[in-house]
């Protein structure tokens, strides 16, 4: 059983959750997920089965897209709505469109990111959260991100009574963001406290949410012995460009790991190297040889 199942997860798990109930329904180990997501996140889980766990470093790595609410007026400790409350400043009046798609717009780009402390980032071989839980603050790396939009999508509400305002939010963001701490950063920009209250994934590695199945619906399909939630490795990485091996190519290159030299492909992207209609490789473009060399090998699969 090799491919990528589009997993939804529930709110209430975690990623690590499924892996092991996977490994039970679907009676392998060989199971491993794409990005982890927080408990109080649903969505959009890849989870890759059999040959298809290579692919784990490579479908992490691609852009995800999330759809979400960032509550303005409120702080937390955790910067989404499991927190404690950490500071709060009432509004007087709501924000408009134009003054919130301002902000939007600002943030639109290359931007650099400090790890929320409830995070799983390690700092000294441990994790964020267990210093979080230990009550001692740290000094956390930056990280580099990249956000290729982001943008309001339905009206805001704002509640007089309480005097905070929420905004729904739609963000396609590169690896290793936190979509948290935007929220954050989005009050700050405002000069107002601000936590996430909702997050879902709806895109990632290429599946989105319409197309994903259920923990329960994937069971019911195992006990009909129907495995057509599982996604082929070919159809997975249908988008990245592809070669054709010649029987030289495949025979005396590819099959021993060898270089390839290759004229017309586009050296700015990865490359799946394919015989007979089936992917046996990615490679990369190497500057300094002038030559394609593997990045990773998928021989087995069928």
């Amino acid at each position: 059983m090799d491919g990528v199942i589009p997993l939804n997860k529930e709110i209430g798990q975690t990623s690590s959750d499924y892996v092991y109930k996977l490994r039970k329904v679907l009676h392998t180990r060989k199971i491993g997920h794409t990005g982890t997501l927080d408990p109080l996140v649903d969505g959009v889980l890849p989870i890759c089965v059999g040959q298809a766990t290579k692919l784990v470093n490579t479908l992490t790595g691609s852009p995800k897209e999330y759809e979400g609410e960032i509550t303005l007026g409120r702080s937390t400790t955790t910067e989404d709505r499991e927190g404690k409350t950490v500071a709060e400043q009432k509004l007087d009046k709501p924000f408009t469109i134009a003054e919130l798609n301002d902000i939007f717009q600002k943030m639109t780009g290359d931007l650099t990111q400090i790890p929320p402390m409830f995070s799983a980032v390690r700092v000294n071989g441990k994790k964020l959260y267990e210093y979080a839980r230990a009550g001692i603050e740290v000094e956390r790396p930056e990280r580099h991100i990249h956000i290729y939009d982001f943008h309001i999508m339905d009206e805001p509400i704002f509640d007089q009574n309480s005097g905070l305002q929420t905004i729904k939010f739609h963000v396609k963001c590169s690896k290793g963001t936190y979509v948290r701490t935007l929220a954050v950063e989005f009050g700050h920009l405002l000069g107002l406290p601000a936590f996430m209250s909702q997050l879902t994934r709806v895109k990632s590695a290429g599946f989105s949410i319409e197309k994903t199945y259920t923990l329960g619906q994937i069971e019911k399909m195992m006990a009909e012995d129907d495995h057509s939630f599982l996604r082929k490795i070919d159809d997975v990485l249908k988008d990245v460009p592809s070669h054709e091996l010649t029987d030289y190519e495949w025979e005396v290159r590819v099959l021993h790991g060898g270089f390839l030299e290759l004229k017309n492909a586009d050296t700015t992207k990865q490359l799946r190297v394919m015989k007979a209609g089936t992917t046996k490789a990615l490679y990369k473009y190497d500057k300094i040889r002038d030559m394609w060399i593997p990045d990773l090998m998928l021989l087995n699969n069928k």
